[in-house]
């Protein structure tokens, strides 16, 4: 293409020189007709050069180029053949993006593209339903300014999108959504929404049964217990043969009676999203007594326990549940650590919060059990179950405690070498004091 073009400009130069030549033969002028005719073909390019950009000013998808000759004609006809090909490029790929929308503004999940700084870029028809949003005004605005729930503020911030947000729907406090959110592109985001309002009412006629049924049982249980407890304290008047059935009794009432404390305690955590409480806890003594009740349930033996805690590094939350939390940590660490093995409780603060690790050099959890070690009644071993007396509850009950306190666990373990426990509070939970004393 290059050399046809060359060949037709030397050719047009050529053309251009020997007429002016023979012009000035005729007249005698040789350079007066050089530059007149240089000057005509000239002006001829620059009339071409303005009919040119008069066209792709005004230019329509199907309005032709004007007419040319020579070279221009074949300029005109090339630069029509490029925006057609790109025409044809664009309607393609419009057909393409107009499928994708189509078919996601036919989802029952609201489906919202935000930009970088989480402005709305497009959302289909189920978001307006889900989250009230409105086209055309709502478009370029912050999600975080339509979706108003500070739990959402908090999750869309901290920039942490592992698991998804549960919260009611702003177009209605009945309805329970779902939000996952995900980075794609130049750090935009794709946020999908589900209607899980069946399942949040399953979920509570769960929960409300758990909780009901742990009521009930509760006071028969509180009786049965009671003459069990005043039977062993008159077992001479007995018959001996029924001294080992009650113990076994009263050992087995007192575990249900542990299982249904867990429950009640579960079923409390999981009625709010926050502590009723929230003031500045001292963790270092906190965990002082902790430590020394695990030293007596472990006895004799022989387990070393160790606490190293910044006694300045205050917790915002509730003493209460951060005392739950934490000895269940610890002593499931003395349960399943070995005789004379040893056990770590550790408590700093550093710039990305404040953390508590529990490390033991027991026997150690093996890598497929990890991601469900905080469900309900999930044991890895069954048989562990009589050795230790546990009711499977203890580190779902963690979990809920640290959710409240905008928290996360972290677990890691290798089999026969131990685990460690790791929990990791925000910033925002943490506060410092000066050293006034020394609490060991």
């Amino acid at each position: 293409m290059n050399q046809n073009w060359h060949g037709t400009l030397i050719r047009h130069m050529l053309l251009l020189i020997t007429g002016c030549l023979l012009v000035g033969l005729i007249s005698g002028y040789y350079g007066w007709s050089l530059a007149i005719g240089i000057g005509l073909y000239l002006g001829w390019t620059l009339k071409q050069l303005l009919r040119l950009h008069e066209w792709l000013r005004q230019h329509k998808p199907d309005e032709a180029p004007p007419d040319g000759y020579g070279l221009w004609g074949e300029v005109f006809d090339s630069i029509y053949h490029l925006q057609r090909r790109d025409q044809r490029v664009r309607g393609r790929l419009q057909a393409v993006i107009d499928r994708v929308q189509e078919s996601t503004a036919a989802l029952k999940d609201a489906v919202i593209m935000l930009d970088s700084d989480g402005n709305l870029e497009w959302w289909n028809r189920a978001a307006e339903t889900l989250l009230g949003l409105k086209t055309p005004q709502d478009s370029g605005q912050p999600v975080t300014n339509l979706v108003r729930h500070p739990r959402f503020k908090e999750y869309f911030e901290q920039e942490n999108y592992e698991e998804a947000l549960e919260i009611p729907s702003p177009t209605n406090d009945r309805v329970r959504i779902q939000l996952y959110l995900t980075r794609y592109g130049n750090n935009e985001h794709l946020m999908l929404v589900r209607d899980v309002t069946r399942i949040h009412q399953l979920e509570q006629m769960r929960k409300d049964f758990v909780a009901n049924v742990s009521h009930e049982l509760r006071t028969p249980l509180t009786v049965i217990c009671g003459y069990l407890e005043t039977l062993l304290d008159n077992v001479e008047e007995i018959n001996p043969r029924w001294s080992r059935a009650l113990q076994q009794m009263q050992q087995q009432g007192s575990r249900m009676q542990t299982l249904l404390n867990d429950l009640l305690l579960l079923a409390k955590l999981e009625a709010t999203d926050y502590p009723s409480d929230n003031h500045p806890v001292t963790v270092q003594s906190l965990l002082q007594t902790i430590k020394n009740d695990a030293q007596a349930l472990s006895g004799q033996r022989g387990q070393q326990i160790t606490l190293e805690a910044d006694p300045q590094v205050l917790l915002k939350g509730s003493e209460g549940e951060l005392r739950s939390a934490f000895s269940n940590l610890v002593f499931n660490a003395v349960k399943y650590t070995q005789d004379k093995g040893n056990i770590r409780i550790r408590w700093w603060a550093d710039e990305h919060g404040a953390h508590l690790s529990v490390q033991d050099s027991g026997i150690g959890i093996d890598a497929k059990h990890l991601p469900r070690l905080t469900e309900r009644f999930y044991r890895v071993d069954s048989s562990r179950n009589s050795n230790t007396g546990g009711t499977g509850l203890g580190l779902a009950i963690v979990k809920h405690v640290l959710l409240r306190h905008r928290a996360r666990l972290e677990i890691s373990s290798v089999l026969g070498h131990g685990s460690t426990f790791t929990c990791h509070f925000p910033p925002a939970q943490v506060t410092r004091t000066r050293l006034v004393g020394n609490d060991e």
